[in-house]
């Protein structure tokens, strides 16, 4: 997520932004400081004796990625705002929040903060699906070739050797393969998108 102009930008796949499964939402920021974050977030790490590298390989992403959210450029995903609330022993909405929390702020924050999460949360179930279906396919294109060239060999091969069975057997083949593609795609997606 990229805050420009207090626009964020958020990408849920890929770096570079022709990729086409690569999703982005703009949505005006105005409860989150980003900045506030980023540095409540460098200060528990410091509070913690981590570096960036050192907090970076605790979460799964690089040290430029905490340098980021640390500058208030990024904000965390959530998978990583869980990560580190776990980590540091803060709520989210601390986290969110750019400080600690008192027990009557808290309430408060945890209403701002879940009503500023929806605004920006605006993929909907139509580009979730999208992305991981494309996803899917990018993950199996190796499969897929091989299947479909299997399938066209044995076309190619009927007709050389003049056996009709073969040949008419290569449609039923090529209906299991797409049948077998978008089952197991389908599934990889619902596990995906409604976790």
């Amino acid at each position: 997520m990229i805050s420009q102009n207090n626009v964020q930008r958020f990408a849920v796949y890929g770096k570079d932004k022709t990729v086409r499964i690569c999703y982005a939402c703009y949505q005006e920021v105005s409860l989150m400081n980003m900045t506030q974050v980023g540095k409540f977030i460098a200060d528990l790490r410091k509070e913690h004796k981590l570096t960036q590298e050192q907090l970076g390989e605790e979460l799964g992403v690089t040290n430029k990625t905490i340098s980021r959210w640390e500058t208030g450029t990024y904000l965390p995903p959530a998978d990583s705002l869980l990560r580190m609330s776990e980590l540091f022993e803060v709520s989210i909405n601390e986290i969110l929040s750019g400080k600690l929390l008192t027990d009557s702020e808290y309430k408060k924050a945890a209403e701002e903060n879940l009503v500023q999460a929806l605004r920006v949360s605006g993929f909907s179930l139509k580009e979730r699906i999208d992305y991981y279906k494309h996803k899917w396919l990018k993950d199996h294109v190796f499969i897929l070739i091989v299947i479909g060239f299997c399938i066209l060999s044995l076309f190619v091969f009927g007709l050389l050797i003049k056996k009709p069975i073969l040949v008419s057997v290569t449609p039923l083949l090529v209906a299991l393969a797409h049948a077998w593609r978008y089952n197991t795609m389908m599934v990889y997606v619902e596990s995906h998108v409604y976790d």
